[in-house]
């Protein structure tokens, strides 16, 4: 763990002691103290026990899998094996970048004719795995099919994919979620339809019937019901950069499996992506959550002395979307959004005292606050945070977008 992570946990902690400290002595009711300490553990799950996603990707040689693994980080991570079986031992790899790390169990193809060129452990491609996933378990596996392939004999791939499903329950008593995905979708035809989003009815009919198909496999053989994704992750690389793109559905892609992931390897695959569609919907899922909670604790007058309760938890939910947004939110990095809000925050300040500070910028009225001002200065918070730590707005832009949405949703609340 690096020390910028340590800080980031000291900070986190720093607010969630002094919410809890604030339950103490609260005079609101048991069953809103109870939501309160839920959301705080789902929180703290999210962010302080952050892990990178475990994804094993399963299917035969070419189809794929390097070149998805590179399209989720928008880097090249993975070496592409074009004639030869690439991958050995089927082992966990961490590929890591500077926007965060994903967990790979790296599989051999699965109905390989040839052995790869790696070192290998086994004597077949499901007895690596299963070695792999005895040692650690997914979060999700991916079971990859060429889109011009999804009609040719792939009931062993089948029976092994089921094999290793159960595999994982008797070993770790989890029923994995598996995802589909029909990859190089761009090369059906008309091949001439080959950059996204593929506007051709001939060629979205194609693509149709191969999720289709491979739709109906999965459901009879593995498990029911199961999603099927259609992707194209082509992309070339020259020094590095990317210099051609034919990507398609990897937004998708990676809103679900977020969807699917346990929460503490949520965060660190929204960074990792890039993606910022992707990011922007994990932070307005949480954000609803958060609001939720604040507008429960205002929903009956709260007196003065539980404020800091909400704002404690508003403060919170500013940090998550900056560290979603892959930000290294030091205490400058929140000042400067504190600042676009209008508050002057000293360099040496802690996070509960921020949190207090906040009541400048959502007034009550009198000694209370109310349910809709509470709902409406969260969401307003929200999609502040995400404006200025995800679109990267200016902190004009910002505060401009804190008071239309304050309004807005006060209005509308009210």
């Amino acid at each position: 763990m690096t020390q910028q992570d340590e800080i980031k946990k000291d900070q986190l902690n720093d607010l969630i002691k002094s919410i809890y400290e604030g339950l103490v002595d609260s005079k609101l009711p048991s069953a809103i103290k109870d939501k309160i300490k839920l959301e705080l553990e789902q929180l703290k799950e999210f962010t302080l026990n952050a892990r990178p996603a475990r994804i094993a990707i399963v299917g035969r040689r070419g189809a794929g899998k390097s070149s998805l693994i590179n399209a989720i980080f928008s880097e090249q991570r993975a070496e592409i094996g074009d004639v030869k079986a690439r991958t050995g031992i089927g082992k966990w790899h961490t590929y890591t970048s500077a926007s965060g790390n994903l967990e790979i169990l790296d599989t051999r193809g699965l109905g390989e004719a040839e052995r790869p060129e790696e070192e290998i452990s086994q004597a077949t491609a499901m007895e690596e795995i299963q070695v792999s996933i005895k040692e650690k378990c997914p979060d999700a596996i991916l079971f990859l099919c060429k889109a011009k392939e999804v009609s040719s004999r792939i009931d062993e791939d089948l029976m092994q994919l089921s094999e290793l499903k159960r595999t994982i329950e008797s070993e770790h008593q989890f029923d994995i979620p598996i995802v589909g995905i029909v990859t190089q979708v761009d090369e059906l035809s008309p091949k001439s339809v080959d950059q996204p989003p593929f506007e051709h009815e001939v060629k979205q009919k194609n693509i149709a019937d191969a999720v289709e198909v491979l739709s109906t496999k999965l459901r009879d053989s593995v498990s029911n019901p199961v999603q099927v994704i259609p992707v194209s992750s082509y992309m070339e690389f020259e020094n590095g950069e990317i210099v051609y793109d034919t990507r398609w559905n990897i937004d998708l892609l990676l809103d679900f499996l977020i969807e699917q992931l346990p929460n503490q390897a949520q965060l660190k695959l929204a960074q990792l992506s890039q993606l910022k569609s992707v990011q922007k919907k994990l932070a307005r899922r949480i954000g609803k959550s958060i609001s939720g909670v604040t507008g429960a604790i205002g929903a009956s007058p709260i007196p003065i002395a539980d404020i800091p309760i909400i704002t404690g938890l508003q403060m919170f939910l500013v940090t998550t979307i900056g560290l979603i947004g892959g930000k290294k939110l030091d205490k400058k990095g929140i000042a400067e959004f504190l600042s676009a809000l209008g508050l002057n925050v000293a360099a040496g300040f802690a996070f509960r005292q921020v949190a207090r500070q906040l009541l400048k910028v959502i007034p009550v009225g009198g000694n209370i606050i109310s349910g809709a001002v509470a709902t409406a200065g969260t969401y307003a918070l929200s999609e502040a945070a995400i404006a200025y730590f995800i679109d990267e707005v200016s902190i004009e832009s910002t505060k401009q977008q804190f008071n239309k949405v304050f309004k807005e949703r006060k209005e509308n609340n009210s």
